[in-house]
């Protein structure tokens, strides 16, 4: 067993990742292939305004928004979510999410060990 404080764990700029657009977003790696043979889980923090592009997971990604509110969506739908909603995005599914223009915005995701992400316009 192994306790992890994530108050512990540095953030990572990730704003010049490809992936994100629209203002500042840091990630906290939490448990990676390091720690664990099945997940990735991860804090994802976005600033009002930022979001990322659409894209697409090898395996199945849940997040779970802990503070904020912001945005998840698919091509043909967008959803508002706020602290304790819980998303499953299935393998394969084309979406995007970040944070709404009017508040910052942070989520766990989880994904499996191994699981690509592909950007896909």
């Amino acid at each position: 067993m192994k306790i992890i404080k994530v108050s512990e764990i540095a953030e990572e700029d990730a704003t010049d990742s490809p992936i994100f657009y629209g203002g500042k977003v840091s990630r906290q790696g939490v448990v990676d292939e390091s720690n664990s043979k099945y997940f990735n889980f991860a804090l994802v923090n976005f600033n009002a305004g930022a979001k990322n592009k659409f894209h697409i997971h090898s395996s199945d990604q849940i997040l779970y928004v802990t503070s904020g509110s912001g945005i998840v969506a698919t091509e043909d739908r967008e959803h508002s979510v706020s602290e304790g909603t819980t998303i499953h995005i299935p393998a394969g599914e084309k979406h995007w999410h970040g944070a709404s223009n009017d508040s910052d915005f942070s989520h766990i995701t989880i994904t499996a060990i191994g699981s690509t992400t592909e950007i896909v316009g």
